[in-house]
């Protein structure tokens, strides 16, 4: 998308208009950013690490998320 300089509200803006789920690593986004003003849903996905290795397991549980996440909500997931 080219997005990859793009941050916090800025880049959530851009995100709500083309997706209905910004899935992130970042646990501070919530305290950082008013969710709710957003079109968007949150899914936070806690892990040890964002290596592949480590977030690879919580694939599962992140595709059964999905489809309960609305939009201006934090969901989080894994540890």
């Amino acid at each position: 998308m080219g997005w990859a300089t793009i941050k916090n509200g800025r880049l959530l803006a851009l995100a709500e208009r083309e997706f209905d789920v910004f899935l992130t690593v970042d646990r501070n986004l919530s305290f950082q950013q008013h969710l709710p003003k957003f079109k968007i849903a949150v899914l936070v996905v806690r892990c040890r690490t964002n290596r592949f290795s480590d977030l690879r397991p919580l694939v599962p549980q992140i595709l059964a998320t999905l489809p309960m996440c609305k939009p201006g909500q934090v969901v989080r997931v894994g540890l």
